[in-house]
Parts: structure tokens; C-alpha cells; sequence
């Protein structure tokens, strides 16, 4: 039995529709099973919950040997630290109570280097938490995802622009979630594994945020330019769309340890090159969201 979180997530639920390809039993925990797509809830045991309740992660543990874990996003939260605490002693507490063996999380990059960045140190400390029950482990460390550039696409369509608070020349790694989706479900699938690593997912090569402009306009057949945002106007930003003040100034910390380097720590190796590039994931999913000839172009 594998125990699967934020199964409606865009990480969670290619994982399992990968494992559910495979024929493997699955147990999902969710908040509102409602969301799940039929063809899923027929096929799988839902335990519906958070997954900082103790009882629904015990419950959902319950005869299960693996676990796929992400901590979900509150952009409420009062404290960063505190929700990726409130997420992970539920499960350790699983790990110690139901016999869990694996557990497969999904992390960031940046140990050993990054300092105050936000959610990347309290995902780190998750690793740590994690780590410390014994339990065979494998923290996928990723950096942005691609798929993020989805949360701009109305921007991207409109006003022909997407906005980050990093430079436009610096040249950094970024991943799709499908790839993560995959090793994630291989390494569920897959008893053999033991001890504890981290496993690095860089995609296929580094980019700057305006050669990812450039890329997309290419693709989409009209300019598309890159912003740079500074700190306090991304920050401010967040908070006037109701982001808590604690949520965003995490973020702030987070890109501010990225311009620093802390994604740029971890060297490209064969294991680590993830397949799918920039230019194939715009082919493939911006561009089906953005229809041809729309934007004012303003």
C-alpha cells in the first residue's frame, strides 16, 4: 500500500496516475475527495483529512509501507516554520507508530548553502525531521518549476510579460513537475532502494528568466519580456492579495537566497538531468493555455 498526499496537486496527482498505470494500491489522503477525478476514486481507498491531523495521517498509514509526502502551501500561514513543522510531526509520528519504511518528499535544493531562505530552509528542515526517524528516505531536491509560469499566463496573454524577483541574466536550473511526477512514482514502485539521499532534479539545462522570454516568444509567436520585480514590490504585491505577511516575506527570503546562488550549488550530472526542457514544456503546456493571437500586446 502507498500512502499519497496532496493527490489533487500538481505534483501529487501525475504521481497517481503514474502508479495507478501500474497497477499499484494506492491510499489517498485529501481534503475535499470531491476534487479527485472519477476514474481515480474508483480505483483507489481515500482517507479524507489534512495532513497535519495526526489521526488522518496514522489512519492513512495504517498498512502501509510507503508514503509519498509534500508539504501543501498556506499562504495564510502565521509562520513558515511553523506550518512545515505542523506537516511533518504527523507523519513522523507515523513513521515510528504504523512501521512505514520509504518515505518520497519533495524538497528543494539548497542544502548546506542556503541561510534564512524561507520555505527552502523550512523544507530543509523537513529533510531533517524526516531523517531523523531512521526511515528509508529520498528528498527529491528541485528548483522552480516550470509549470509555474501557468500561475502568469493571464499576464503572459495580456500584457505579453512575466515578473519574477531575479535578475533577468541569471542563468538558473528548473524543472517540470512531471519529471518529479515520474521519479517520485519509480522510486515508490521500486522496494530495493534503502538508506537516505537526496535525489537532485535539474531539467536539462540552466536558463535565465530572459532567455525563458525569449523561448516563449519563439513558441507562442509574439514578444513575450522578462521583468525583474524588486523584493519589496514582489513582497508588497503578495500581501495586497492577501498573502500574510509571514507567507510572503518567506518568499522574498526565498528568491533572495536564489539570487544568491542557493540553486546554483547542486552541479548537473546524467542522474540529475531531467528530461524535459523549457522549449518542449512550452510547446507541450503554455501554449495550450494561451491561444494563438491573444494579448493587447501592451
Amino acid at each position: 500500500m502507498i500512502v499519497i498526499t496532496t493527490p489533487t496537486g500538481q505534483i501529487g496527482r501525475q504521481v497517481v496516475m503514474n502508479l495507478l498505470r501500474r497497477g499499484a494500491p494506492l491510499r489517498l489522503i485529501a481534503r475535499d475527495p470531491s476534487r479527485l477525478a472519477r476514474q481515480v476514486a474508483e480505483r483507489v481507498e481515500v482517507v479524507q483529512g489534512s495532513t497535519d491531523d495526526h489521526d488522518v495521517v496514522n489512519e492513512a498509514c495504517a498498512d502501509a509501507d510507503r508514503v509519498f509526502w509534500v508539504v501543501p502551501p498556506n499562504p495564510a500561514a502565521g509562520s513558515v516554520e511553523k506550518h512545515f513543522r505542523d506537516f511533518t510531526r504527523p507523519l513522523c509520528d507515523a513513521i515510528a507508530s504504523r512501521g512505514v519504511k520509504r518515505v518520497v518528499a519533495v524538497s528543494s535544493l539548497g542544502r548546506g548553502v542556503a541561510r534564512n531562505a524561507g520555505q527552502v530552509s523550512a523544507s530543509l528542515a523537513m529533510d531533517e525531521a524526516i531523517d531523523s526517524t531512521g526511515v528509508h528516505y529520498r528528498a527529491l531536491c528541485a528548483p522552480g518549476f516550470m509549470d509555474n509560469a501557468l500561475w502568469q499566463a493571464e499576464l503572459i496573454r495580456t500584457q505579453r510579460v512575466f515578473r519574477a524577483p531575479v535578475s533577468g541574466g541569471l542563468k538558473l536550473p528548473t524543472c517540470a513537475t512531471r519529471d518529479i511526477a515520474a521519479v517520485a512514482a519509480d522510486l515508490l514502485a521500486d522496494d530495493s532502494w534503502s538508506g537516505q539521499a537526496r535525489v537532485p532534479l535539474l531539467g536539462p539545462e540552466d536558463l535565465s528568466h530572459d532567455e525563458m522570454a525569449h523561448i516563449m516568444s519563439e513558441v507562442l509567436g509574439r514578444p513575450i519580456r522578462f521583468q525583474q520585480l524588486p523584493l519589496e514590490t514582489y513582497k508588497a504585491t503578495l500581501v495586497r492579495s492577501g498573502m500574510s505577511e509571514a507567507w510572503a516575506q518567506g518568499l522574498a527570503d526565498m528568491f533572495r537566497g536564489i539570487q544568491q546562488g542557493i540553486h546554483n550549488a547542486e552541479l548537473r550530472t546524467s542522474a540529475s538531468a531531467t528530461p524535459t526542457g523549457f522549449r518542449q514544456w512550452c510547446e507541450e503546456v503554455l501554449r495550450p493555455a494561451i491561444p494563438p493571437g491573444a494579448g493587447s500586446g501592451r
